[in-house]
């Protein structure tokens, strides 16, 4: 029997995907009285709306087991599904379902994903195991959630404030580094020396922040591994192994000796390895 059900679609993205070429003016834009959506183009034109709300009556699908994961392989996924295989690899009975959410086909748009987290992002979960069912959305509130329903996994009490500093440190931070960073570095159909440079320094100086952390401990929040080096990891810890954007040259990752080591190490587990294949 499989220990857990994984709904395999391709990769997310790519570096590879790009718009065409626009050419670049600043500083002859000036913001309307009254903002109106330019017309729908690029890679995410059918997933970038003002609006929120399901757009297709579809329900979720549902596996055997309590924990039903709505993810993909992205930074954000990967979060749950390296604590869910910690899981499995602290005890052999331990079983959840995992389903591909592809952001790309809009599966986060449908009536379904829409009641398990109104704000249409992955990744979200239910668990049928209480009554009534429990949804969990947001990946934070999803490690918070799952360790303390498993005797407080990874998220030993003692520490419990530190590792939550960090656990929101992240959750504060990686939209500078996706949104702000990721989308003009490799993204953005026009590259804008201010918005690469802006971002670019908020970026090291969120790598400076981490790596003088991990200069004084072996972990972010304490010498265990936790919930906060399973958040930061697969944003962080992957963009200096050279897994995101492409840029682990241009960040100059190599620098960060002490995020590298870290990095490293978490990279080697088995759970994390498994983790990253979920819903890739």
């Amino acid at each position: 029997l499989m220990r857990r059900l994984w709904r395999r679609q391709p990769p997310f993205l790519t570096r590879s995907c790009h718009w065409p070429a626009m050419p670049q003016t600043l500083g002859d834009y000036t913001p309307a009285k009254v903002w109106e959506a330019p017309p729908a183009e690029g890679k995410f034109a059918s997933i970038n709306k003002p609006t929120a709300g399901a757009q297709k009556e579809e329900p979720l699908k549902k596996g055997d087991h309590d924990l039903q994961i709505y993810s993909m392989a992205t930074p954000n996924g990967v979060k749950v599904t390296m604590l869910l295989e910690e899981l499995c690899d602290m005890n052999p009975e331990f079983e959840y379902d995992a389903w591909a959410a592809s952001i790309m086909n809009g599966d986060q748009f449908t009536s379904g994903f829409v009641e398990c987290n109104p704000n249409s992002k992955i990744p979200c979960m239910m668990d049928y195991g209480t009554t009534p069912p429990t949804r969990v959305f947001e990946s934070a509130s999803i490690l918070m959630y799952v360790s303390e329903k498993f005797n407080n996994a990874f998220y030993p009490q003692q520490h419990k404030t530190e590792i939550l500093n960090w656990v929101f440190w992240q959750m504060g931070s990686a939209p500078y580094l996706g949104g702000g960073f990721g989308h003009f570095y490799a993204y953005a159909p026009v590259k804008i020396e201010y918005a690469v440079n802006r971002f670019t320094m908020e970026a090291k100086r969120q790598l400076d922040v981490l790596d003088q952390q991990l200069a004084k401990r072996k972990y972010i929040a304490c010498d265990e591994y936790t919930i906060a080096d399973i958040a930061i990891w697969p944003w962080y810890g992957q963009l200096v192994l050279g897994r995101l954007y492409e840029a682990a040259e241009f960040l100059e990752a190599s620098s960060y000796k002490n995020v590298m080591r870290w990095a490293e190490e978490i990279d080697a587990r088995p759970a994390t390895k498994r983790g990253r294949m979920v819903n890739k």
